[in-house]
C-alpha cells in the first residue's frame, strides 16, 4: 500500500480525527454485533485515507460514520450467524440519525462557548461589526450604514475578526498550539523566495 499524502493526512486530522472519540462511543453500542472497535476505526482511517479525492465530501463527520457502518455490515454480511436481534439493533440505532448525539451536543455546546469567548475578547468596534455581519448577516453596506462607518472599515473589521477565530480555532482551540497553516508559512515562503 502506498503512503498517505501530507494532504490527505492534514484533511483526516482535521475534518474525522475530532469525531473519533463520537466514532468510538458510537461502535461501542454495537457490542453485541461481535465488532472490535479498534478495528473498525482503523478500517474507516484506511478506506478514507484511499479515497482517490475528498472534494466531493461535504459532511466528513457523517461520511465516516458512513464508512463504519458500511464495515458492520460487511462484517455481519461475512458472519456465519446473524441473529435477528443484531440485525434489528442495527437498524434502529442508524447510524446517520439526524439527531446529534449526547456526546455530539456537548462538543458542540463547548465549541460555542469557545466562540463566544473569543468574539468577547475582541475589539468592541470589531466585534460590533462581525456580529452585524456574520452573525445576523447584514450587508457589508447595511453595516456601513448602520454603524456611519466606511465598507472598507467593515471589511477590515470582520478580517480581524476571522482571523481572531483561526488564531484560536485553526490551532483546535488552543492559543499557543501551532496551527498547519503556520507550519506550512516558512515553507511557502522559502517555496516563494526561489
Amino acid at each position: 500500500m502506498v503512503g498517505i499524502t501530507q494532504d490527505r493526512a492534514a484533511w483526516l486530522a482535521r475534518n474525522v480525527l475530532p469525531h473519533e472519540a463520537a466514532l468510538r462511543a458510537w461502535l461501542r453500542q454495537k457490542y453485541a454485533l461481535g465488532i472490535e472497535v479498534d478495528d473498525v476505526v482503523q478500517e474507516t482511517y484506511a478506506i478514507l485515507a484511499a479515497l482517490a479525492s475528498v472534494d466531493q465530501i461535504r459532511n466528513p463527520r457523517s461520511y465516516a460514520f458512513q464508512t463504519a457502518h458500511s464495515l458492520i455490515l460487511a462484517h455481519l454480511r461475512r458472519s456465519k450467524i446473524v441473529s435477528i436481534r443484531r440485525a434489528s439493533d442495527l437498524e434502529l440505532q442508524g447510524a446517520l440519525s439526524d439527531t446529534p448525539s449526547p456526546e455530539q451536543v456537548a462538543q458542540d455546546r463547548d465549541e460555542l462557548e469557545n466562540v463566544a469567548r473569543v468574539l468577547s475578547d475582541l475589539p468592541a468596534k470589531v466585534r460590533e461589526v462581525f456580529l452585524l455581519r456574520r452573525v445576523h448577516g447584514l450587508s457589508q453596506r447595511e453595516t456601513a450604514e448602520r454603524l456611519g462607518i466606511s465598507e472598507n472599515s467593515v471589511e477590515k473589521r470582520v478580517s480581524q475578526g476571522i482571523r481572531a477565530l483561526l488564531a484560536t480555532f485553526g490551532r483546535g482551540g488552543k492559543r499557543g498550539a501551532k496551527s498547519l497553516e503556520d507550519e506550512e508559512a516558512p515553507r511557502r515562503r522559502d517555496k516563494d523566495s526561489e
